[in-house]
Formats: structure tokens, C-alpha cells, sequence
């Protein structure tokens, strides 16, 4: 298949948890034969972070404008057998708009940020890339996130079709490797600031960082505030590339996980760095939210935290308890969680919903012809 995207971005990696996923789900795609076009506005901050210029897996169309790329748009999704339209993408409207007026077989959205889009609308929010008529004339809605989620999309936003698709890890970009001098620590924390996070990471990060002063903590991450309550045993890199990951988590121990308030009340939502950490073989410890036990199993394959107690409880864990622990959600991850299981899941959405409308007119035809 023939499968255009009109998203956020897959050039740079730098605030954002599209890009890496996406990369490692289109190279799965591509590695099982179909081709791949993504359409990104060339916006200065990620053009200022870019990882990433050509990818051999995807036709990447950079552009400054919506009428500047419309032609080309309307091109490609002409010769498309899917084309999709994912959350955050800036001209997500125009994009929503050329899409479901086309002739393309399969008109999907990829919500990458479920439980932020609700809550957004539950605030009476502008959503800035889903339009007026919502997610109505989709076929088919994909979400980041399950659970109860996929009845809100429904409910909420008119969507007709939902199935949930889950982050993943490419396990040739997040593998165990060596670890760094300037990495080194004894317990990491890898991921963008967000408002809603901070209080868990006060508590799981820099009240044991208080605690344990004598132990090393690094922190890595892009839009950290000036007046952010640094430590003298806190390390901070401003930016990790993918390709730095494995060297960052296999640097310490331990690593810390903490998912966005949005996400974390809905559950369901497991962030990509859980995937990551895990195929790189560090033991993982995660605020608590449901179904994290559909991932990992809590205390064989990921340590849950609860209070700053349970994380400088972590941290007294022998080296041979944390490996069993790492080993196992390797093990998981690996045996359920890549972007070539992704890639596989999502052929195989693609192909039920393709069959869809053919059942449906065949129906038709059977009740026409019985009256």
C-alpha cells in the first residue's frame, strides 16, 4: 500500500515523542513493502533540531505554507491507498478537509495524544487539527491510547471505526550499548518538561536527589525553565537524539518514567521511553496508572512508584535485582512490543477496514436482491 501522512513531525525529535515512533513504524512498514509519504510544515524550531534530513524508508515533503504544498498534496493522496492526518499536525484542518474530499480508499486519523485531545475538548478548547466536524468522517480512528478512550473518541468526536495502536521501539535505534562518562548516574530521567508532570518529578526525582545526596542523578530533556529546582547532584542534557538513548539509559541503573497528567488519569497510554528504556535492558520505575500491568508486569518487569520512599527504595536494589528486572521487560518488549509488531498490527487494521465498505455493498446487494 501506498500510505500518505500529514503529521507533526518526523525531522526532528526535539519536543515532541511523534518523531521517534513514527520512524521506527515507518521503517517497519517499508521493510514489509509499502511506501511511505509525510507531509511536515518546515517550522524553525525543529528545523533548528533536526535529526534527521533524508530517511531511505520515507518521502519526506518539507514546506513553509499550506498552499505552497497543496498541489503536491493532492498528487500524492491521488495515487494513495491510505492517507492519514495525526494529531498536533499544524494544518491538521486543511489537511482533514483534502482528505476526506478525495477519492483516496482509506481516510484515517492517528491520535497520538488521546487523553490530551478530551481533555481539551472537555475544557471547551480550540483543537487546533481536528475540524469542525470533528473525527465524523473518518473511516477508520486510530489511537495512542485504549481503554475507555476508544468510546470518548467515539462519543465525543463522532469517530465511527476506533482501534487502539501503541507506541513501540525499533530495536536497532534502542538496544543495550556502553554507557558514557558524561551519562553516567545512578538514576535517569529521560523526557520533554510538561506542566502536568512536574509534581511527579519533584516527588520521584528531585526529592530523592535531596535525599540521597551522595548519589548521582542525570536528567535529560528539552523546554526546562530557568527557575527549575536544580540540585547539586542533578546532571542535565538539554537535548538527546535518538541516537544517543541507548548510551543515556545504559549510563545508569535505573531509570525513571513519568507519564502526562492527561494521560496518566486515563491510562491505557504507555509513554514511548518505557519501550525504549526496556529494549535497551535498564530497569524501569513508573509513576502508577491503569494498565500499566497490560505492558509489564509490576515488580518482575517494572518497579511502580507510589511516593519518593518507594524510589530511594529502588535505588538500594542490588545490581543483580535490577538486571532480572531489565531482563524481563527486555524480554517483553521484544516479544510484543517493536515497530515491526506495530507495523504487522497496523497492515492488518488496514486491511479488516479496507474489507469493510466491500462487505457492506456486497450486504447491500444480497438485501436488494432478496426483496
Amino acid at each position: 500500500m501506498k500510505l500518505v501522512f500529514f503529521g507533526l513531525t518526523i525531522s526532528s525529535s526535539w519536543g515532541n515523542g511523534h518523531a521517534t515512533l513514527l520512524r521506527g513504524l515507518f521503517k517497519a512498514l517499508t521493510a514489509r513493502g509499502h511506501e511511505i509519504v509525510f507531509f511536515e510544515r518546515d517550522v524553525p524550531y525543529y528545523a533548528a533540531h533536526r535529526d534527521l534530513v533524508q530517511s531511505p524508508e520515507t518521502k519526506l515533503h518539507l514546506y513553509h505554507n499550506w498552499s505552497e504544498i497543496l498541489p503536491t498534496a493532492r498528487k500524492e493522496i491521488a495515487e494513495a491507498d491510505v492517507a492519514l492526518v495525526t494529531s498536533y499536525c499544524p494544518d491538521g484542518v486543511d489537511a482533514t478537509e483534502l482528505v476526506n474530499s478525495s477519492n483516496v480508499t482509506l481516510r484515517v486519523f492517528y491520535d497520538l495524544d488521546t487523553p490530551v485531545t478530551l481533555e481539551a475538548l472537555e475544557n471547551g478548547e480550540q483543537l487546533s487539527y481536528i475540524g469542525p466536524r470533528q473525527l465524523r468522517d473518518f473511516d477508520l480512528v486510530l489511537s495512542y491510547t485504549g481503554g475507555a478512550a476508544l468510546t470518548a473518541l467515539q462519543d465525543q468526536l463522532g469517530a465511527r471505526r476506533v482501534m487502539p495502536l501503541f507506541g513501540s521501539v525499533d530495536p536497532e535505534i534502542h538496544h543495550p550499548a556502553r554507557s558514557l562518562s558524561g551519562y553516567q548516574a545512578d538514576l535517569s530521567y529521560l523526557g520533554t518538561y510538561a506542566d502536568d508532570r512536574q509534581r511527579q518529578l519533584d516527588e520521584f526525582f528531585i526529592q530523592v536527589a535531596r535525599r540521597l545526596p551522595n548519589k548521582r542523578f542525570i536528567l535529560g530533556g528539552s523546554k526546562y525553565p530557568v527557575d527549575f529546582p536544580w540540585r547539586q547532584n542533578i546532571w542535565y542534557v538539554q537535548h538527546v537524539a535518538p541516537s544517543a538513548h541507548a548510551a543515556f539509559f545504559c549510563s545508569s541503573p535505573l531509570t525513571l518514567n513519568i507519564t502526562r497528567g492527561a494521560m496518566a488519569r486515563m491510562g491505557y497510554c504507555p509513554s514511548g521511553r518505557l519501550f525504549e528504556a526496556a529494549a535497551c535492558g535498564v530497569a524501569m520505575i513508573s509513576d502508577e496508572w491503569a494498565g500499566l500491568d497490560e505492558f509489564f508486569v509490576p515488580g518482575s518487569e517494572i518497579i511502580v512508584a507510589r511516593t519518593t520512599e518507594d524510589v530511594v527504595a529502588a535505588m538500594q536494589l542490588s545490581k543483580p535485582e535490577l538486571e532480572k528486572i531489565a531482563e524481563a521487560a527486555r524480554e517483553r518488549v521484544l516479544t510484543s512490543h517493536t515497530a515491526a509488531h506495530r507495523a504487522a498490527e497496523l497492515e492488518r487494521i488496514f486491511n479488516e477496514a479496507l474489507s469493510i465498505p466491500v462487505i457492506e455493498e456486497f450486504n447491500r446487494k444480497q438485501m436488494v436482491a432478496e426483496a
